[in-house]
């Protein structure tokens, strides 16, 4: 549980620019929201997409913060970290509360955000120590990453703990 930041500017372009501003009305008591459904219909919309399922998940976002909270239970770490990427790489969320519970708990990834330059080559490198398990990466982030070469600046990705990563690929 907590809080992951991520670049505001960056991802998946799901609202419409009005939907993450606060309405003119908004006072310090009472935040703004968008009418209501608009921005997180989207993010399930999105989260589904991806073949995640969002049952028994509660997704709320907090315009005035570009803050997604999301809460619920899911079966198991990766799903979880799945769900947090899929809200946070969204352009207009800078922030992603994490207020899940795992059934089943393992290690947990690491992440990282991509820069100019990256590639999951590169990547690969700094935390395996070997370009060619870029797969790894593309593997984890997959289906929200269509191809190895689809990555770009801001976007953050799972990257998994390498003992797990090779337990999975002797099980391919």
């Amino acid at each position: 549980m907590g809080l992951l930041n991520f670049m505001k500017d960056a991802g998946e372009k799901l609202f419409g620019a009005k939907d993450t501003k606060a309405a003119p009305t908004a006072t310090a008591q009472s935040p703004a929201t968008p009418p209501a459904g608009t921005n997180i219909d989207a993010i399930k919309k999105y989260i589904q997409a991806q073949g995640i399922s969002t049952d028994g998940i509660n997704i709320s976002f907090d315009s005035l913060q570009d803050k997604v909270v999301i809460s619920g239970k899911v079966p198991d770490q990766e799903t979880k970290e799945k769900l947090l990427l899929c809200c946070g790489n969204i352009q207009g969320v800078g922030a992603v509360e994490d207020n899940l519970t795992v059934t089943q708990a393992s290690g947990e990834s690491q992440f990282y955000t991509v820069k100019s330059g990256d590639t999951l080559s590169k990547i690969a490198k700094q935390y395996y120590g070997d370009a060619n398990k870029y797969s790894v990466i593309f593997e984890a982030n997959r289906p929200m990453l269509s191809s190895p070469d689809k990555i770009y600046p801001g976007q953050t990705l799972r990257i998994p703990n390498q003992g797990r990563s090779q337990d999975r690929m002797a099980q391919l």
